[in-house]
């Protein structure tokens, strides 16, 4: 039911706070760019900064990745998330890159953030729950505090089954940009 409900909050241009496989997040709809502008300003994010997608499913990134001829994106590892930087497809609005040429993508492992996007048949845009400079939110107390009165919706349950934030890598090369 709660899956359900952050479904239509964000189809109707909503903000949502929903557990990753390491950390809350803060998410919408990429495509919803009102959404996206008050996602920086609930944030207080820096919009150079630019945005991951997750998608429970690498299908979902159609159109928002544009992959070279035999690339792909490796299994997820549920304990050890990768989000990816890739090459921007079509469906990208300069708001979602920030100052970046490339994209981040992750396919999540999370069955909640899994099922959010399953039932929006869409990837959400992933930003982790903290404002800026501030520690990101590890359980739903900290959440409520931070961010109660300026979401729409805090989706229940739980991070996992990771422990922290997710690594960054770079596709092409395989650079890790930012260790776990």
């Amino acid at each position: 039911m709660f899956v359900r409900r952050a479904a239509e909050i964000l189809l109707r241009g909503g903000i949502i706070a929903y557990p990753t496989e390491g950390v809350f997040g803060l998410g919408c709809l990429p495509n919803d760019v009102s959404a996206v502008e008050r996602l920086l300003r609930v944030k207080r994010r820096d919009a150079g900064k630019g945005f991951i997608l997750v998608a429970a499913t690498m299908d979902q990134l159609d159109g928002w990745v544009s992959l070279p001829d035999g690339c792909s994106i490796p299994q997820p590892d549920p304990t050890h998330p990768v989000t990816w930087i890739v090459p921007p497809g079509a469906s990208v609005h300069p708001i979602i890159l920030g100052q970046h040429k490339n994209l981040a993508i992750r396919i999540t492992s999370n069955p909640i953030a899994a099922a959010i996007c399953d039932a929006v048949d869409s990837p959400i845009v992933s930003t982790s729950a903290n404002l800026s400079g501030k520690p990101t939110a590890r359980n739903r107390i900290a959440l409520r505090r931070q961010f109660g009165a300026r979401v729409d919706y805090i989706v229940p349950g739980d991070c996992g089954p990771a422990s922290g934030a997710s690594e960054i890598r770079d596709l092409s090369t395989g650079k890790v940009l930012r260790p776990r």
